[in-house]
Parts: structure tokens; C-alpha cells; sequence
């Protein structure tokens, strides 16, 4: 299933991606991507294809690198070999326990076994402290979340959980989550979203507002981002409405996030949202990579919004 809403104008044959281009910025830049996907042979070589233009450029991975542990392992060493520094958080796909993985850790263990990979890569996950980036539009903190979601994006006319995964089985829509990600230790995965949303909002609180914060997480912070989605009964595994003031509450210059698959830039309360995902071959044959490869988050340039190419798959379309 696709969470992109279908676009009459989109090419009905794969687009050619333009030469990659030079930053207009001759410093180092603050760079985002997520929903790599690498267990998808056609995505292998997107993620191959990622590179910095400056030493010293950072990458934010905003999760779905891929389901399989090797996969997963793969394509972060490969980017922390290239980039100045990676910081890493699970999407739901890292999340997963399929029957084909090496490792079987369900839920929290799963999660903590990732942890330790990345810190073997030196990525950076949501359990370290959080870098501040010193470049353009620095010093801010990047802050990697990892928060999940808790069913309370819930279907218009539903006012309980039940009520809301009811109407949408009735429509066809089912969350592969509910059969591949265990909330184990936690009763439910609402659950330990919950112990998820108050671990960092207890961090978040003992930041310094001082220094402004990159908010980055797999699921978007608030339910805006969803109102386009093809089958809006998906959007109650897209987050919580726990997070809906995070943006305003604490001194945010951006938030980072992906999961929806529809790359694009939008406002709330003045604050930048930036979706960053490559998303499935089907989705982006169709419409492309508009948005570059690589989004650059860091300094911020109006003029740049359509996104950055790098790579021979990279570039404007």
C-alpha cells in the first residue's frame, strides 16, 4: 500500500534523474534522508550513490534504513564511512522481527541491539547525548527521538483505539506493524510509546532553550503532515498527539521526520517541518526525486527548499 495520494501529472514511466550539483554554499551542510529502504534492490544503489560535499558535512538517517539486521548494518557503516558524523533513529521498519533475520530480539531489545550497532559504526542513536552542530545556522542541538506512536491520530468519527483499527480493517487498511513490531517488554506498543514520550520530554525540558534544537524522529511530531494521505485510516500508526506542542514548547529552529513518503517542506506555527523519505521504487518512479536525495537542513536557504542532489541518482526533477 502506498501512503502517497496519486498525482494525475506524475510521469507514468521512471523519471531520469538530473547531474548532480554544486551547494551554492561553500561550507559544510546539515543534510537529512530516510526511508532509505536498502532491502529493495532498487534502492541499494540511492543509498550507494550518497555522498558529502564537504568533509564535514552531518547526516541525519530519520529511520526505515531496512528490515534485515545486515541491511541495516550495511548501509550505516557504509554513510559513516563517508559522512563527518551520522545520527541515527528507528523507523518502524528497524523495528521489525522478521522471520528471515539472523536476530530474532523483539521490541526493546531489538531496539537496544540496534543501539549497540550503531555505536560500533559511531552513529549517533536517541540513547546518546546530542551533538551540536557547529557549522552554518549552528550552534543548534540535533536532538535523534525515538517516540513511536500510540494510535490517537485516530480515524475522523472514533473515539477509542478499537474503534478507530476497526473502521480501518473495514477499509482494507492494516499496518504490517501489527504482526512484525513486538512492543515487548510493554503490554502494547501504545504503551511503550508513552514511556518513549516521557523519557525525551524530560530531556527535552533540561535542555538549554539557549541553544535551538533540530527535532528529529521517524513518526512526524504532529498529525498535520497526514491530512494527505491517500488512506488517512493509516495515519494512526504516524505518531501521537502527545508531541502536538513539542515545536512550540521547546526552542526548535526545525524538525526532521519521514515515514509518510511524501517528501516536501511545510510550516507550523512558524516552524520548519522537513520531510525527507526516498520511499518505495513505485512511489518514486512516478514522481521522481523533486526533492533531491539529500535534503539539506542546515544553513537554510529558501532558495534550496526543492532539496539538494548528490550522487549520479541525485539532483532536481
Amino acid at each position: 500500500m502506498s501512503h502517497t495520494p496519486p498525482d494525475p501529472a506524475a510521469p507514468a514511466t521512471p523519471t531520469s534523474a538530473a547531474s548532480p550539483t554544486s551547494p551554492t554554499e561553500a561550507g559544510p551542510r546539515l543534510l537529512a534522508v530516510s526511508d532509505l529502504h536498502v532491502g529493495m534492490p532498487d534502492n541499494r544503489p540511492i543509498t550507494e550513490s550518497l555522498r558529502p560535499s564537504h568533509p564535514d558535512d552531518w547526516l541525519i538517517v530519520a529511520g526505515d534504513v531496512g528490515e534485515m539486521t545486515e541491511d541495516i548494518e550495511w548501509a550505516l557503516s557504509l554513510l559513516a564511512s563517508r559522512f563527518a558524523k551520522v545520527i541515527w533513529v528507528p523507523g518502524n521498519h528497524e523495528l521489525w522481527t522478521p522471520r528471515e533475520d539472523a536476530v530474532q530480539l523483539r521490541g526493546e531489545e531489538r531496539y537496544r541491539h540496534l543501539v549497540e550497532l550503531c555505536r560500533r559504526l559511531g552513529v549517533l542513536t536517541p540513547e546518546d547525548p546530542w551533538p551540536v552542530w557547529p557549522g552554518p545556522g549552528g550552534p543548534v542541538a540535533v536532538a535523534p527521538l525515538f517516540l513511536l506512536y500510540d494510535y490517537t491520530f485516530r480515524v475522523a468519527g472514533t473515539a477509542t483505539k478499537e474503534e478507530s483499527l476497526a473502521r480501518a480493517h473495514e477499509a482494507g487498511v492494516v499496518c504490517t506493524d501489527e504482526f512484525l513490531l513486538h512492543p515487548d517488554p510493554y503490554p502494547t506498543r501504545d504503551d511503550w510509546c508513552r514511556a518513549r514520550v516521557a523519557l525525551t520530554r524530560r530531556r527535552l525540558v533540561e535542555h538549554d532553550p539557549a541553544v535551538p534544537l533540530v527535532l528529529v524522529n521517524h513518526w512526524p511530531l504532529v498529525r498535520e503532515p497526514t491530512d494527505v494521505l491517500w488512506h488517512p485510516e493509516f495515519a494512526q500508526w504516524c505518531g501521537t498527539v502527545l508531541t502536538a506542542d513539542w515545536h512550540r514548547r521547546f526552542t526548535t529552529a526545525a524538525v526532521v521526520y519521514g515515514h509518510l513518503h511524501i517528501p516536501r517542506t511545510t510550516w507550523y506555527d512558524g516552524v520548519r517541518f522537513e520531510e525527507v523519505s526516498i520511499g518505495y521504487p513505485r512511489e518514486w518512479r512516478k514522481r521522481g526525486h523533486p526533492r533531491g536525495l539529500l535534503r539539506q537542513i542546515l544553513p537554510y536557504t529558501p532558495e534550496r527548499e526543492s532539496g539538494v542532489g548528490t550522487g549520479p541518482l541525485g539532483g532536481q526533477s
